[in-house]
């Protein structure tokens, strides 16, 4: 069975925050899709996080039919696919720390990232910081991601629980972002489709307040991907979200006889 996706996204800048720092994009004709969440406040996060954003789409559009070389380390063993995220994404921080130099004013911006790449049956993740990737399949949803956040890092550590860490007030403080060093190193993993899988893509406006479980019977529930983005929202504000607030749901489906038939044209 050859799949195809479809998708929808929503942001909101929340209760607490006076501006949004959240930024998403997507082009179904190219396969890629792209959340960040902006650091940085009155050093303009929001400006972090759209050049990210706007980096990594227009660098699949322009590079869609060609094989570019990793800019900078080398991902030994991973896709094609994963292998442009990389590179993207490694444009997406430079474009950052150019913005940063030309106006003092954004000096210490930066943004977490999280991208997809499909291609037919599969996918591909990157991610650098704490927005997350979950895959819900069937009854069962799992976080694709690990965050680079400070208390994710005492988890692998020893130092402290997963149940420690969802209960920490240092849960926002990461280690890894775009913008805050000469080069980034993303994860990067490679997956497969199976027909109505569903990615869901997040900031922590979201993660935090919202747990797992909830996050898949809404999704289950919902009639249609719009509809499910907007109650992922609300749920986030009615357990008092104090943050900007990001979803963007992908969903694989049967492609219909005449996305076959033009694929074969195309």
């Amino acid at each position: 069975m050859t799949l195809s996706v479809k998708a929808a996204g929503k942001t909101d800048i929340g209760l607490v925050r006076k501006n949004n720092e959240d930024h998403f994009g997507y082009d179904l004709r190219y396969g890629i899709f792209v959340l960040c969440d902006g650091m940085g406040g009155q050093a303009a996060g929001e400006v972090a996080s759209k050049i990210a954003v706007e980096t990594v789409v227009d660098y699949f559009r322009q590079t869609k039919n060609t094989k570019s070389p990793v800019v900078g380390k080398g991902f030994e063993g991973m896709s094609a696919r994963a292998a442009g995220l990389a590179n993207a994404i490694q444009m997406a921080n430079v474009a950052i720390q150019e913005s940063v130099a030309a106006d003092a004013q954004r000096s210490g911006m930066g943004s977490t990232i999280v991208a997809v790449s499909v291609e037919g049956n599969f996918f591909s993740i990157a991610h650098v910081g704490d927005s997350r990737i979950y895959l819900l399949r069937g009854d069962n949803i799992q976080q694709l991601t690990t965050d680079h956040s400070l208390v994710m890092e005492q988890v692998r550590r020893g130092l402290i629980t997963q149940e420690q860490a969802a209960q920490s007030g240092m849960q926002n403080v990461i280690v890894r972002a775009l913008g805050s060093e000469d080069s980034v190193e993303p994860d990067l993993a490679d997956h497969e489709f199976l027909c109505n899988d569903v990615l869901l893509i997040c900031c922590d406006g979201l993660s935090r307040f919202v747990c797992d479980q909830a996050m898949l019977e809404i999704v289950s529930r919902s009639r249609d991907l719009e509809s499910a983005c907007a109650e992922l929202i609300e749920a986030a504000k009615a357990a008092a979200s104090d943050d900007n607030i990001t979803c963007v749901l992908i969903q694989a489906v049967e492609q219909s006889w005449h996305e076959r038939l033009w694929g074969r044209r195309g």
